[in-house]
């Protein structure tokens, strides 16, 4: 071999399937060389053939599969496939997460080389319209086929300066476990000031204590859980890597008893996959223990690496047939909780972290689970396993090698495919309490948030909320695109109403541009960003339907906004999101315009192929009003819709329509499939827009935005779709 062209080797696990007899690891020399991914089965020499290769090209992808027990060894695991070819595909493990972190980076960066070649020869830009005689109305070049099977997408952007998000655990948390930590990151990224971290409006001080503060939540007392306290988070600095902290907390044997003071025993009940598991945990309360009864738990924990090397680790308390109430303790329940390990600057050559516990806790018991000092008590206890991660690191002048997380003893091995077929059945009439199933099948298809988004690491961090001059003028310039135009907003309807009231429940208004902040004329440069402005079409109807099977190609309706707007000489962007489940929804947005600019980015969009479409639809999420925890799930950070889901594009006369499939890949279920269950309680807001990436793209517009709220799923009502023949004669 050529060491010349060798971008990286060296020794992982060859990971597979547990065969009968085999009870040890195989340890393969992967090397990646040029652009072939290869292993062998020892160190190879001249001459030597690989066992396996694989091409890497713009199609490969690198998905992240998380923790696995692999003959009893934790290990951190990597599949690397064809898009075209999703069965040619590579699956390596390390024991270490920093070495997985390596390997899919350097994979990542000659995938990105090989895509900055093609795209030299320049984007071509397909018309496809919309035809008759394929089934539910789908675009015969819609991007179906790359469903199942498809790994995550990072954001397609021309200027290497920007970041690729590495973000490990992409999926996205189980339906019932809320990602409070998600508003932190996207809340500096935005520079939102209304909505920081540790702004006024949801957090007080509470104290200093052993080193750390500790902070309440002010939350809305009408959406606080009966029982439970208010969430509480404890703030400190760790002198060590993320990793280190990452793999110390992960771990659930005896070490755990050297800085976590409330921490008596744990175990696993079921591993979901592998950023999902289903554990047992015993509390060391030491509040008055001759007299009250020992606490335990059953939860969810779910993990992730983001981007810019934090870690997230989320709990929630679920049931469990396999892990019921224990002789002797009682079960407390966990609202919400985690961690939150983010890196900060070096000091004195020693590494820092800042480590954010967050606990909301219902402690249970008669009588006592109401008294608030009882609560407090136990849960400041909690909360001071920070200060004792502090303690266990700065004890020591050397660094301690990162320990190999634990396999977690199982508090039972009668888990069987077929009791969980059993367990299934038995738990599909109880809404309130989803079966590991549908948290599997949410973890499958669960937040989009986190990945496929343009936010850098630290992006805006010092830059000023109001945009400055120069940014006004960025502005003005793509306005000056706009038509005057005014259209009679009377002659649409939807099955949704429209009401501008800020306490109105169960409908839509208008959402103001300048909440979301998108790429200036200058982010080629600076990556700055500004309040997105005047929308560049008019919202003018949304329907709310549900039906036992998803909707496709809604716009064919008859007397939809669509179909009216076509009569009127109108053009219309539909967007169908459509929300899984066994009562299929759909809300769908129609977005209306006079006519399409020539040449500009919109209409490229408009007819352009799928994977140009793909690569630049992106939606900005945002959750105003809502419990502080569901808040923390949705986060306001953008995201490439296009690589996240199926995004399915229907090309009319005189519209385009784009079914989002949320439960359509392992990185999808997005905002809606997150927060249907407590939907009524929110406001949501939404923003699309085509991602501008070259200086004559630049500024950002949106096409539009919405705010929902307190949607309520009786409302839906079953549409009509009949088969419009005529629209075929017309395109």
């Amino acid at each position: 071999m050529s060491n010349s062209k060798v971008v990286y080797e060296g020794w992982m696990v060859r990971y597979g399937r547990r065969k009968i007899g085999r009870s040890f690891i195989h340890m393969r020399y992967f090397v990646l060389e040029s652009r072939l991914l290869a292993y062998y089965k020892k160190k190879p020499q001249d001459n030597v053939v690989p066992t396996k290769t694989l091409l890497i090209d713009g199609n490969c992808r690198v998905e992240d599969r998380g923790l696995k027990n692999n003959h009893g060894h934790m290990v951190y695991v990597l599949s690397v496939y064809n898009k075209k070819e999703k069965y040619n595909r590579i699956t390596m493990a390390a024991f270490n997460i920093q070495e997985a972190l390596i390997w899919k980076e350097k994979i990542e960066s000659v995938i990105d080389q090989h895509q900055e070649s093609q795209a030299t020869n320049g984007n071509k830009y397909l018309s496809f319209e919309y035809k008759s005689g394929v089934d539910n109305g789908r675009n015969a070049s819609s991007s179906e086929h790359d469903s199942q099977f498809s790994a995550a997408e990072d954001e397609d952007d021309s200027h290497r300066n920007l970041l690729r998000r590495t973000t490990i655990g992409n999926a996205g948390p189980p339906e019932s476990v809320y990602d409070w930590t998600k508003e932190f990151d996207s809340d500096l990224a935005n520079q939102n000031s209304n909505n920081q971290a540790f702004s006024r409006k949801y957090w007080r001080l509470l104290q200093c204590q052993n080193g750390l503060r500790i902070f309440e939540e002010l939350d809305e007392v009408d959406i606080l859980p009966k029982g439970c306290s208010r969430a509480m988070k404890a703030v400190g600095v760790v002198e060590a890597t993320c990793e280190e902290i990452f793999e110390l907390i992960m771990g659930m044997d005896t070490t755990r008893c050297e800085w976590d003071c409330s921490f008596q025993y744990g175990s696993l009940v079921e591993e979901v996959d592998g950023h999902t598991a289903i554990l047992y945990h015993r509390l060391q309360l030491d509040w008055f223990p001759m007299f009250v009864w020992p606490r335990d738990l059953c939860y969810v924990r779910y993990w992730r690496r983001n981007d810019d090397g934090s870690y997230v680790v989320l709990f929630r308390s679920r049931e469990h047939e396999n892990c019921g109430p224990q002789p002797g303790f009682v079960r407390a329940h966990i609202e919400s909780g985690g961690y939150n390990i983010s890196p900060l600057k070096p000091r004195n050559g020693r590494p820092r972290t800042q480590v954010q516990h967050l606990m909301q806790i219902d402690l249970k018991g008669w009588g006592l689970g109401y008294v608030s000092s009882f609560q407090q008590h136990c849960l400041l206890q909690m909360l001071n396993s920070v200060a004792g991660l502090r303690e266990y690191y700065s004890q020591t002048d050397e660094r301690p090698v990162a320990p190999r997380i634990p396999v977690m003893v199982n508090m039972t091995s009668v888990s069987s495919s077929s009791k969980r077929s059993k367990k299934l059945q038995s738990s599909s009439a109880h809404h309130r309490s989803p079966s590991l199933d549908q948290i599997h099948a949410a973890n499958r298809n669960a937040v989009l948030m986190d990945e496929y988004t343009d936010e850098d690491e630290d992006l805006q961090a010092d830059q000023e909320a109001m945009p400055s001059a120069f940014e006004v003028e960025d502005k003005r310039t793509g306005y000056e695109e706009e038509s005057t135009y005014q259209i009679d907003l009377s002659i649409f309807s939807g099955n949704l109403r429209r009401d501008d009231h800020d306490k109105a429940r169960n409908c839509w208004t208008l959402s103001n541009g300048n909440n979301f902040r998108v790429r200036s004329k200058r982010f080629c440069y600076d990556k700055s960003k500004i309040p997105a402005g005047k929308h560049i079409m008019d919202l003018v109807a949304v329907d709310w339907f549900k039906d036992t099977k998803r909707m496709d190609h809604v716009a064919r309706r008859p007397g939809c906004a669509a179909q009216v707007a076509s009569d009127k000489g109108l053009f219309s962007i539909v967007f169908n999101l459509q929300v899984p489940g066994s009562t299929h929804y759909s809300m769908v947005f129609y977005f209306v315009s006079k006519e399409l600019v020539p040449g500009s980015l919109l209409q490229r969009f408009v007819d352009g192929d799928d994977e140009f479409r793909n690569s630049r639809l992106k939606l900005i999420p945002s959750v105003p009003k809502g419990s502080w925890i569901v808040r923390q799930s949705v986060g306001s950070t953008p995201c490439l819709l296009g690589k996240a889901v199926d995004c399915n594009y229907i090309r009319g006369p005189k519209y385009l329509e784009v079914d989002i499939d949320i439960g359509s890949s392992t990185v999808a279920n997005g905002v809606l499939g997150l927060v249907i269950g407590v939907i009524t309680t929110l406001v949501v807001d939404m923003a699309f827009l085509v991602q501008a990436n070259s200086t004559d793209e630049l500024p950002e517009r949106l096409i539009g935005a919405v705010r929902v709220s307190h949607i309520e799923l009786s409302s839906a009502i079953v549409p009509v779709l009949e088969t419009d023949s005529s629209d075929s004669q017309n395109t």
